[in-house]
């Protein structure tokens, strides 16, 4: 599988794959990290420690803030991994590592292996962009 790292780390998680593309401006509350736009499908799930998969992102060069308050507030997804990638996400990561010394792995892959991924409960990622499928009872 070709990765591309958008923002480099390592993480795992539980995979919690969105039906539609969010906005980490409006979309995404930081303070608690979950989804609060009325309009998407999955409204009210919570982002925190996940390992957060979505083809792509919606939103504004105003993303970046909204990913590292919650990366500062510990209420953001373990890692991020997309089909299209996205600098704004990967920009918000860089800033939440700089000034918090917290950062979230982000990642881009094709969509056949977004799909194969996508289908896993749990996922790793090492520093070097490996995805890593978890047994069922791994956290």
């Amino acid at each position: 599988m070709t990765t591309r790292i958008l923002n480099k780390g390592a993480a795992q998680g539980d995979v919690l794959a969105l039906d539609a593309p969010l906005s980490f401006w409006g979309a995404f509350d930081p303070r608690s990290g979950r989804i609060i736009d009325v309009h998407h499908p999955q409204k009210g799930k919570s982002l925190s420690g996940t390992i957060l998969m979505m083809r792509e992102t919606r939103g504004s060069g105003t993303a970046p803030g909204g990913m590292a308050e919650a990366i500062r507030l510990g209420t953001a997804p373990a890692a991020v991994i997309l089909v299209k990638p996205d600098i704004n996400l990967a920009v918000g990561a860089m800033v939440a590592e700089t000034l918090y010394g917290r950062g979230c792995p982000i990642v881009a892959v094709g969509e056949a292996d977004y799909r194969r991924l996508s289908r896993h409960r749990s996922l790793a990622i090492d520093a070097e962009g490996n995805i890593t499928p978890l047994p069922r009872d791994v956290p």
